[in-house]
Formats: structure tokens, sequence, C-alpha cells
């Protein structure tokens, strides 16, 4: 593997993970269907940028330049940048924020650092304390399934206003990532359709080669990088 990837879980409530990644050499990954947003600083040859993304709903091919260095932010689903709505940046429409020096960039009118692995949270913080980052209650209630007193209308608007998709979309997207590591890990196709809630097999396959860009044949021989696939839960 080319790309090698460390992360760990947040204490922030609005963000999922933070991960760093460095490239030892040129090479070519899976970018996997993700439901979230997520800030995403890259250091290549000296120079530094910072990159807001959005959901993608298939797997997209990427070229990984040797040497360079990621940091990433993964936030949580619900929550969102409401200058660059999801909906305008989903499926690689990224948006890379201006430098405003060698060490900052331009966010909302204001410079700021860019974050490191280890302050990655105390950014976070501080733009949600100037509103640059919001969360979306009802999306959160959406996932526990807490939304009796909201109609099917208003959480849907609700959910593709902060995520840019469907909850329909984000519970596919959802189940191919945990299904794929239920076959990374040696559960049989027989048992990930169970678990995992597919039709039959030929449902599981299809879903997965069109979100995760492999058949659970090869997603088991492990023969392809995938980008960042870290466990989760059954989503409701």
């Amino acid at each position: 593997m080319f790309f090698v990837i460390k992360e760990r879980e947040s204490d922030l409530s609005c963000v999922e993970r933070v991960w760093s990644a460095h490239a030892e050499n040129a090479g070519e990954f899976l970018s996997i269907a993700a439901g979230t947003c997520e800030l995403v600083v890259s250091r290549f040859r000296g120079k530094s940028s910072l990159t807001v993304r959005g959901p993608e709903t298939r797997m997209t091919t990427i070229d990984c330049p040797p040497e360079g260095e990621w940091l990433g932010i993964r936030l949580k689903v619900g929550t969102f940048l409401p200058e660059l709505p999801p909906a305008s940046l989903i499926d690689r429409r990224d948006v890379t924020l201006p430098d405003a020096s060698a060490r900052s960039f331009w966010l909302n009118g204001s410079a700021w650092e860019y974050p490191t692995f280890e302050n990655a949270e105390t950014f976070v913080a501080r733009i949600i304390a100037k509103g640059i980052v919001v969360r979306d209650r009802t999306v959160e209630a959406t996932l526990r399934g807490d939304v009796n007193a909201l109609s099917m209308r208003s959480v849907q608007r609700h959910f593709l206003r902060a995520t840019g998709i469907t909850h329909a979309k984000f519970r596919a997207i959802e189940r191919a990532r945990y299904a794929t590591n239920l076959i990374r890990e040696g559960t049989s196709n027989a048992d990930v359709v169970h678990l995992a809630g597919y039709f039959d097999q030929p449902h599981l396959t299809r879903s997965l080669r069109h979100l995760i860009g492999q058949t659970p044949t090869e997603i088991a021989r492990g023969t392809r990088q995938l980008s960042f696939l870290y466990k989760t839960t059954l989503p409701r």
C-alpha cells in the first residue's frame, strides 16, 4: 500500500474523525462513496492548501502524487458550511480556498492558520463559534430514529440541506461501507447480505461495485488501495 493513513476518533460532537496520510510513492486509489463533508489540508512540495469536500455518491479513481501529505477533518453527518452548501460540492465539485499566506488561507473574509492533526478540534471549535460551520439537529435526530413530531417531507428537506443527499442515499453509502468492512474481516458473502440488509448477493455486488468500486471478491483479495474506510455501524 503506497497510501499510509492514521486516524483517530474525535471528542468534538460535530467531528466524526481526524485523519492524516502520506503517499510514499505515486499511485492510484479508489475514492469510495462518502455521505459527509470534509475539510482536507494538502501539502505538496512546500505548498499547503485547504479544500472543502462534499459527499460522494459513487466511487472515483484518483491519481496520488508521491511525497504528498494530507490532513482530513471528517465532519459528522448534518454538519456543514452554509456558505458552501453540500449539494454544491457533491461528487468531487470540491472548493479549494484561496491562500492568505504560506501558513494561512481565507475563509469567510478572515485569514485562518492551517490546522494540524493535533489542533484540528480547536480549529473546528473556533469556526463553529463564528458560525462558519453549523449542525442540523434534525439530521442527528433522524439518525437516532427520533423524529416522530416531524413530517417525512420536513425530514427530507433538512437532510438534503445539511448533507446534499437524501436519507436513503446516505443509508446506501453507509451500508456499503459497513459491508466492505465485514468482507475485509473475512465474513462470508451470504452473511454480509444478511447482516447488512441486502436483498441478495447480486444486490450486494451491484451496490459495492458502484459505491466502493470493487466486487466482494475483489474487496476480499485487497488488491486495490481504498480511500479512508473506518469502521461504522449499520445506519437506521
